[in-house]
């Protein structure tokens, strides 16, 4: 149970307090024989709030990301694919709910949180590898999807201080990160099931608060989905993705069909 709390403790608040957590990156197409290719930059922020349950906690969450201009940091309206000579819209992320259930002994076993100590630092690891049926199955969506099962890896690290691990009356240790994501093409981009994967590469840190995601990306979040700068307040499911979200945009926007 203590690996599991420093978890928490690294990832939110023991207390049960908002944690804000912002990054920024880019993304890259890794096509066989080809490039590396230099797509987008991508900023986000997640709001989790961490609740205790019997064996373990709820960590609650939301967040929105954003695709940027590789070279102005603009956020993106629309897409010139150099890959089919079509431009598409971009579809942003707003992921409502990203919730997790962290169990002392869930159903894959006890909770692990790999850790490495070096010096005054400890540093924890959390591989996220996913293999499931997509939300897009290819015969209803040939242009937006490559495969009936989504494939990916989210792979993220947590940079902290080994005094505030070590000292159990710190409930929220602040902490930077790196996250590393290998994933299919985005539904919106259109590229079905020509080779080639997305490589996400973003760093970032746990905020004091809302006050300090920065300006431009607080700015859109406030904007456009001001229910994102909160955690949920209570459990819900089944979580939204980039592919779920795409299936209910295309729905009714038939420029993402």
């Amino acid at each position: 149970m203590q690996e599991l709390m420093d978890m928490v403790r690294v990832r939110a608040d023991l207390a049960g307090s908002e944690v804000v957590v912002w990054w920024a990156g880019d993304v890259y197409a890794s096509i066989p024989d080809s490039g590396p290719h230099h797509l987008f930059g991508f900023e986000g922020v997640n709001v989790a709030r961490a609740m205790p349950v019997e064996g373990g906690y709820e960590l609650l969450t939301r967040e929105a990301a954003f695709y940027l201009d590789p070279r102005s940091r603009e956020i993106l309206d629309g897409w010139d694919n150099e890959f089919t000579g079509e431009r598409v819209d971009v579809l942003h992320v707003w992921n409502d709910p990203v919730n997790q259930r962290w169990l002392a002994d869930g159903p894959y076993g006890p909770f692990r949180s790999p850790r490495v100590r070096t010096g005054e630092d400890v540093m924890f690891n959390t591989d996220v590898l996913l293999a499931y049926p997509s939300p897009l199955p290819v015969a209803e969506f040939p242009d937006n999807s490559g495969s009936d099962v989504y494939r990916a890896m989210e792979l993220f690290q947590f940079f902290t201080r080994a005094a505030d691990v070590d000292d159990p009356g710190v409930t929220n240790i602040p902490c930077t990160l790196s996250w590393t994501r290998v994933a299919p093409w985005l539904p919106w981009m259109r590229m079905a099931d020509r080779p080639g994967v997305l490589v996400y590469h973003c760093r970032g840190a746990k905020l004091a608060g809302w006050a300090d995601v920065p300006e431009r990306t607080r700015r859109y979040v406030d904007e456009h989905g001001p229910q994102f700068a909160h955690a949920p307040q209570a459990w819900s499911a089944p979580n939204e993705t980039s592919w779920t979200y795409f299936r209910k945009q295309a729905a009714g926007n038939p420029s993402f069909e």
